[in-house]
Parts: C-alpha cells; sequence; structure tokens
C-alpha cells in the first residue's frame, strides 16, 4: 500500500494535488461534477480587498497545448469571500483550504491577509505576487527582489498562518526573488504562475483578447515550471507547490522528484474538469510503476 500523504508546514495533505487558484472557482462547484475531497487541498479564486468584475472580454484564447487567459482577477471582494464563499466551500469540503491573495498595494495585501488570518476555516494563505493580467499590481511585485521582500514582510506581521508567495516566471532570476521572499519571512514558495503570451486573429487582424498579451499555461509550459521548481528548490530551505502545465500522475512525480513538496493543477481543469480526480486515481499506481512506496521519500530526489 503505497503512502501518498504530505505535509505543508505543518498542514497534512492525504495527498500532493491541489487544484490552482483561478482553475476551480471556489471549489464547491465543482461538487456537482465528483466528490472533490478527494483533493489534497483547494487553492480558491484569486481575491483582492474590492470587488472586480476582470478584463473586458473575449479573455480567452485557446493555443497549441495551453491556452491564453486574461481574467483579471475577477472576484466579489475579500469580505464576499469571507463572508459566503469560504463557508459555502466549507458545507461540501472539510480538507485544507488555501486562500490566494491579490492586491495592487502594500496596504491592500495587508488588508487581506489580516482578514483572512482570522478565518479558522483557511489553513494557508498563498500571496499572489505575479498576476501578468492586472496594471500597477500583482506582477510588479514579483519580478523585484525589494519589491517582493516588501510585501512579504509586511503580510508576515499579521498574519501567523502558513504563508506562500506564488511567484512569476516572468523574470530574468526566478531566484533572487525566491531568496528575496525567505528573507522576508515566506514559510513557502509556490511556482510558477502563467508566462505571457499572445494570439491574433488572422480573419480580424488583430490580438484575439481584448487585454492583447495575456497569461499563458497548459501543458507546454511544464519543462519551464519543472527548471524553476529545480532552481528554487536549490537555493532556498521552504517548502514548494510545483505548478504549470500539470495534466497527469507522471507529471507530479517529475514535480516532486524536481522539489514540489505539493503540486497545483491549473490549465488542464479548464480542458477536463475531471483532471484532479483522475491524476489522484492514478498516482498510487504510477507510484506503483516507479517503485515508490511514500511521496516524501522522493521529494527532491533528482537533486540528490
Amino acid at each position: 500500500m503505497v503512502n501518498t500523504k504530505v505535509s505543508l508546514c505543518g498542514v497534512e495533505l492525504t495527498n500532493p494535488v491541489i487544484p490552482a487558484s483561478g482553475t476551480f472557482g471556489f471549489g464547491y462547484e465543482f461538487n456537482d461534477i465528483y466528490d472533490i475531497n478527494v483533493l489534497g487541498a483547494i487553492s480558491i479564486k484569486g481575491t483582492t480587498k474590492e470587488a472586480r468584475f476582470g478584463n473586458p472580454t473575449p479573455r480567452i484564447a485557446e493555443c497549441t497545448e495551453g491556452l491564453i487567459n486574461s481574467i483579471g482577477l475577477q472576484n466579489p471582494g475579500v469580505d464576499a469571500v469571507i463572508e459566503k464563499e469560504i463557508p459555502r466551500l466549507r458545507e461540501v469540503y472539510y480538507k485544507p483550504i488555501i486562500s490566494n491573495i491579490s492586491g495592487f498595494s502594500v496596504e491592500e495585501y495587508v488588508h487581506c491577509c489580516e482578514k483572512i488570518d482570522k478565518v479558522k476555516d483557511v489553513s494557508i494563505i498563498e500571496l499572489n505576487i505575479s498576476c501578468p493580467n492586472v496594471h500597477n499590481g500583482g506582477m510588479s511585485f514579483g519580478t523585484d527582489p525589494k519589491n517582493a521582500q516588501a510585501v512579504v514582510e509586511a503580510v508576515r506581521k499579521v498574519t501567523n498562518k502558513p504563508l506562500f508567495v506564488k511567484l512569476t516566471p516572468n523574470v530574468t532570476d526566478i531566484v533572487s526573488i525566491a531568496k528575496a521572499c525567505e528573507q522576508g519571512g515566506a514559510d513557502g514558495i509556490s511556482l510558477i504562475n502563467t508566462s505571457q503570451g499572445l494570439r491574433i486573429d488572422l480573419k480580424k487582424r488583430k490580438p484575439v483578447i481584448a487585454n492583447k498579451i495575456g497569461g499563458f499555461s497548459g501543458r507546454a509550459i511544464f519543462p519551464i515550471a519543472l527548471k524553476m521548481v529545480y532552481q528554487v528548490y536549490e537555493a532556498v530551505k521552504l517548502p514548494i507547490m510545483g505548478i504549470g502545465g500539470v495534466a497527469s500522475a507522471e507529471d507530479v512525480i517529475e514535480m516532486m522528484l524536481a522539489g514540489a513538496t505539493a503540486v497545483q493543477v491549473g490549465a488542464e481543469n479548464l480542458v477536463n474538469p475531471y483532471a484532479c480526480r483522475d491524476i489522484i486515481n492514478n498516482l498510487p499506481y504510477v507510484m506503483e510503476k516507479y517503485k515508490i512506496n511514500s511521496l516524501t521519500e522522493i521529494i527532491g530526489e533528482a537533486h540528490r
């Protein structure tokens, strides 16, 4: 009998598979499709201080082995998430909940995290300093080590919950950003968020999505994400949630060998709503195939 359990900063997960924020709504929507309690945890939709309608449509463009999105952090605002969305998820889900927080200023990040810190149903805060689809926010913090450290330090003062920082791949040196987050007091790193991409409509002869450039995700970015997980694992002493192009149980194993403790599934949920369930169901068979008794034994093994 294989052991799929892992631990993120003391938060126990029955398996390492987590739907990535922005690809799984607030979670309860999927409970009509399958029992979401098979999931290791859920990272809920990105949350900001105020409600956001998001970017103008169209927001999605298909690509070979991926897609480009420019949703723009559409969400009902932190108060509504605390009062309505998290309780609604908790009605059907008893596993750990990860709250993904975005912002346009240090003060906004602090405001939201301070409120989420008081929510007992939230086990982990995921600080999103990497969203490429909003102006003057998100990624502007995640592309500069000093800015990244400053926002992490500020948030660290208002929460005792495990704090994971979600990083952008749209930088020349992911390691320096991860180190800055570690110095700022982060408990873990989530990487990567989407890359950037563009599609042009041949008939209209203009970009497909209204925002022109959007976040590129899907199976095509898996090698990029894997490389960055590998690099960051060697540079910091923090647990990593690996994200980017994960579409199979084999991908989960590969991410963990590179250094991830848990693995988030993103764009694949939009292609196949059963993706996380199928990966979890197949994981024990893949472990047996590669003679893996416990997942904790293989974390970072590719470095040894």
